[in-house]
């Protein structure tokens, strides 16, 4: 039996992984398809979702520096089995723009980028410098700017024959965060007129036989155009949809061949079963619709490690280095610090973890000083992973939110987002949300957070109405990890507000679920309207609770029907059905 020595959780390299006998989930196969595309590709994906590895095996695959170890690296693989003419004849120059220095502003920036080219092209000139002249590595290493380098490089590899492939990591990476740092404007000196990280991308264009460069976003490349205009998105291309991260059979393979080495025990289907909601359910390309969803690389890992160590799910299902990216969420609405477009980015923001979706206008590529427009905001929304494509509607995508990693990650920013405005006793919360959970005891919690939304004037000004008051009460419900707060869950042909689910593979121990049915009035609603519009939710809440999917979901616990009725920022009703 194979021995394996552990998940490769958190390995990027690939050669390490190969060398190490790390269990590889095969992408070689998109190898052959990427060489039928033109020559300059741009692909977009979210973290955590194995672009690093893919690059460092595309490096391997590609560079003349490993032709006497392809066996080695891919004999085992698909691309083992279907080698391409194009294996192993590059040079390859490969940056990862995530660690060139940006935290300094003025020139000391253009120095640390330079700094950082030009170390890796030194060691360019030193793993290549047997193909060159006897001088070759000793006059690049002379050389000062590493644009000049490059420049001696184009020279040296034309008049020898050499075709050269560039491959760049995190290619956007430097000027997003000078971008969130440091403003629009150093940004646009960057990207526009002679800005240096502009004139670099001006020399790739006509350097090399072949370019790929993949990254989170879409907004350096646009403010780059004019200097660099050749590249091929194939972001929301279909053929690609599935190249980045895990398809359900790709993780079903890598389970069985732990457990094949005597490492992992258990239940893969019920694995598979407990992770989907919380880790799959992602789609790059309106044309995959119908196909299979994409788990996150980074949390099946996360997940598998645990099974692997503890033969059990992690005890947090979210992994703690998930839990930062929100602060992308905080970034994307500050990220002009214009209050006018923050408010309605915040609007959005609420209305998608209200209703877990929005309609999107999708667009590929947009200049900086344009991230403030509504639909360029949901769209880098969507490439940060923070929404996926779940449908359309006539020419406009309809866009959700991925899963419960996610979800968490919108009802995280909202509550710091709230107890900015209006702090909250958090501590005192979770005691009545375990009151609700363990006791039935749900109406002291209600209560409690009626009378915060009421004295949160700030808050009450933007979001008040029936969306906006679910997304602030379901940011405080996910304080606690007993139930999984589904927004506009279908029932027995129709909608309910939300129901807390509990989550008996974690919590077998909970006592209580709930169907609440949210209404909200106008403030000059009068009695008899507040009466009608009570009893549409009374009877609403009766027939969602006779849909068979619910008293499944419930089962083994008490099912509460809760009807909490607002009149403007005063709840009015809290009642059981």
């Amino acid at each position: 039996m194979e021995q394996v020595k552990r998940i490769p959780y958190g390995i990027s390299d690939f050669n390490r992984m190969r060398n190490d006998n790390f269990y590889f989930v095969d992408k070689t196969s998109y190898l052959p398809l990427i060489e039928e595309m033109p020559s300059y590709l741009f692909l977009i994906r979210p973290r955590r979702f194995g672009k690093s590895v893919f690059l460092s095996m595309m490096r391997t695959y590609y560079d003349i520096l490993q032709r006497d170890n392809f066996d080695k690296y891919f004999g085992d693989l698909w691309i083992g089995s279907h080698p391409t003419s194009e294996r192993n004849r590059y040079h390859v120059l490969y940056f990862d723009f995530s660690k060139a220095g940006c935290s300094l502003p003025g020139a000391d920036l253009m120095t640390s980028f330079n700094d950082y080219c030009g170390l890796i092209i030194n060691q360019f000139a030193h793993e290549y410098a047997a193909y060159y002249d006897d001088d070759f590595k000793e006059t690049i290493k002379g050389i000062e700017s590493a644009k000049s380098k490059l420049a001696y490089i184009e020279i040296k590899a034309r008049e020898k024959g050499y075709p050269l492939y560039l491959i760049i990591d995190e290619y956007d990476n430097f000027t997003n965060v000078i971008l969130s740092e440091h403003g629009q404007k150093m940004f646009h000196d960057l990207t526009h007129a002679s800005g240096f990280y502009r004139e670099y991308f001006k020399q790739f264009k006509g350097m090399f036989n072949r370019i790929f460069m993949m990254g989170v976003s879409p907004v350096t490349l646009d403010d780059l155009s004019s200097g660099y205009n050749i590249d091929w998105n194939i972001s929301v291309d279909e053929t690609f949809n599935a190249m980045m991260g895990f398809s359900e059979t790709e993780v079903r393979e890598m389970f069985c061949y732990y457990r094949k080495n005597g490492m992992l025990t258990g239940d893969i289907e019920a694995m598979i079963t407990e992770m989907k909601p919380w880790y799959n359910n992602y789609c790059f390309a309106e044309k995959s619709l119908n196909s299979d969803r994409i788990f996150n690389c980074d949390m099946t890992l996360y997940y598998l490690s645990s099974q692997v160590q503890k033969h059990r799910a992690p005890d947090e299902m979210v992994d703690k280095n998930i839990r930062t990216d929100y602060s992308k969420l905080k970034m994307l609405a500050r990220i002009d610090h214009d209050t006018t477009y923050e408010g309605s980015r915040m609007s959005t923001i609420e209305e998608i973890a209200a209703t877990g979706e929005i309609m999107v206008d999708l667009h590929t590529s947009f200049p900086a000083e344009r991230v403030a427009d509504i639909d360029n905001f949901r769209s880098l929304l969507y490439y940060y992973g923070l929404l996926t494509m779940c449908g359309t509607r006539g020419d406009r995508l309809k866009m959700c939110i991925p899963n419960n990693c996610v979800r968490e990650q919108y009802f995280g920013f909202l509550r710091d987002y709230y107890q900015q405005i209006h702090q909250l006793n958090l501590s005192h919360l979770k005691d009545l949300i375990d009151d609700l959970t363990y006791d039935g005891q749900w109406k002291p919690f209600f209560e409690t957070m009626a009378k915060a939304y009421r004295e949160s004037s700030s808050i009450r000004d933007s979001i008040e109405g029936e969306r906006h008051l679910q997304g602030y009460l379901k940011a405080y419900l996910a304080l606690a990890s007993y139930y999984l707060v589904k927004p506009e869950l279908e029932m027995n042909y129709g909608y309910c507000d939300f129901f807390l689910l509990p989550d008996k593979q974690r919590y077998p121990d909970v006592r209580h679920s709930y169907i609440l049915e949210l209404k909200y009035a106008a403030r000059t609603a009068t009695d008899s309207e507040l009466e009608a519009q009570a009893g549409e939710g009374r009877r609403q809440l009766l027939q969602y609770s006779e849909d068979k999917m619910a008293r499944g979901l419930a089962e083994g616990t008490t099912l509460h029907r809760l009807l909490l009725q607002f009149r403007g920022w005063d709840m009015v009703r809290c009642e059981a059905v």
